[in-house]
């Protein structure tokens, strides 16, 4: 069975006059996993996601969320790569060094045993008020933009990334309080669990 490697991505989110728009981008068609698929910016924690300190860290709310599947150290790491995948992939950042505190935990997915290439993600939402810079990117992801949630629910999306947006939904329906104490979905085995 194939080791499963840690990710996060992120799910960064403007409001304007045609409503709710997130940031997604298509991945290069000689990616591995997933490739011509609509995603966030995000991907595997590396060694460098435990060595950088946050300008500001997670909210301890999070924080506590995110012990429930993840060792301390983990914990940090997750969200300084969610930082760093969105810089690299986008040009936008969190600042310099990252500002996690404004990051919510949205859900956790794995990816299911037949595949070669498995990780543990997990997903984070940000208003795009906590993000500076110039969209631009690297090129890894591909018609990089705001795209509206409305249009990207009538795109073909890889069955988790359609998950992770049902779970955004029901997540714009809660306030500040419910969103604080809410448990984390978790998509196993194609069905989600409550952690």
């Amino acid at each position: 069975m194939p080791p499963i490697r840690d990710a996060a991505s992120l799910l960064l989110l403007k409001q304007d006059e045609e409503g709710l728009r997130i940031l997604m981008g298509m991945r290069h068609a000689n990616h591995k996993f997933m490739p011509n698929r609509m995603v966030f910016p995000g991907g595997a924690v590396d060694s460098l996601d435990f060595s950088t300190v946050p300008g500001a860290p997670l909210r301890p709310e999070l924080y506590q969320k995110l012990l429930r599947n993840a060792a301390p150290p983990m914990c940090d790491a997750l969200g300084m790569a969610c930082a760093r995948e969105l810089f690299e992939e986008t040009g936008l950042n969190l600042g310099f060094p990252p500002d996690l505190s404004g990051l919510d935990y949205l859900c956790r997915a794995v990816t299911p045993e037949e595949h070669t290439i498995r990780f543990n993600a997990r997903f984070f939402v940000a208003n795009a008020a906590c993000a500076s810079g110039t969209l631009a990117g690297s090129g890894e992801l591909e018609s990089l933009d705001w795209y509206p949630l409305k249009s990207i629910l009538q795109l073909q999306l890889a069955a988790a990334t359609r998950a992770v947006l049902d779970q955004l939904q029901i997540w714009l329906t809660l306030n500040e309080t419910e969103r604080t104490n809410r448990s984390v979905p978790v998509l196993l085995n194609r069905g989600w669990q409550m952690e």
